[in-house]
């Protein structure tokens, strides 16, 4: 009978680490709230034209289109704008469901952002390997500033060679017989 009461004090204790285990990281769901709220996922089109900024819960932060973005046909505008939405808002899910494994689930056994991709995965008819291999594949390279970037503050800028500098205006015409600083700078 000793035996069975060593295996049963045995068990129980292990019963109570797991109930500390979960009170401690319940204790931090004010921290798993905090990290909530402030997670964004940043998604890009292929040709950097689009930029969406997702938050948890799928929330909509920001929307940003280039110039280039606006050269398109509305329909391939809209198009692009709701893939790099959808994308966006599945990595913004897969951050949210990262923060909750880190902060309770150990505690319970639970794998969420595993279970995230594979929904995700099933939704869209592929596999959460594929997802993942294509997720590494869509997000652009950074791209280093270059002190032009920085002194002309367009940060955003394509990698594009700089375009060339616009003609001069025109002189204009002397009003009232009187010339413009510009106009005699040109006749030097």
């Amino acid at each position: 009978m000793s035996a069975e009461m060593d295996r049963l004090v045995a068990e129980f204790e292990k019963f109570q680490s797991k109930i500390k285990q979960a009170e401690a990281s319940f204790a931090k769901v004010g921290d798993m709230q905090d990290e909530v709220t402030a997670l964004e996922a940043t998604a890009m089109s292929p040709d950097r034209a689009i930029t969406v900024v997702a938050g948890a819960g799928g929330s909509v932060k920001d929307i940003r289109l280039t110039a280039d973005a606006l050269k398109q046909q509305p329909q391939q505008l809209a198009s692009a704008i709701l893939a790099t939405l959808h994308r966006a808002v599945a990595d913004a899910t897969l951050k949210q469901a990262g923060i909750v494994d880190a902060h309770v689930g150990a505690a319970f056994g639970l794998d969420v952002s595993g279970q995230v991709l594979e929904a995700q995965a099933e939704a869209m008819g592929t596999t959460a390997e594929d997802l993942k291999s294509k997720a590494a594949e869509a997000q652009p390279a950074p791209r280093r500033l270059t002190d032009e970037d920085l002194e002309h503050g367009d940060i955003l800028r394509r990698d594009e060679p700089p375009a060339a500098a616009p003609p001069p205006p025109p002189a204009r015409p002397a009003e009232d017989g009187v010339r413009r600083l510009w106009d005699h700078e040109e006749d030097r």
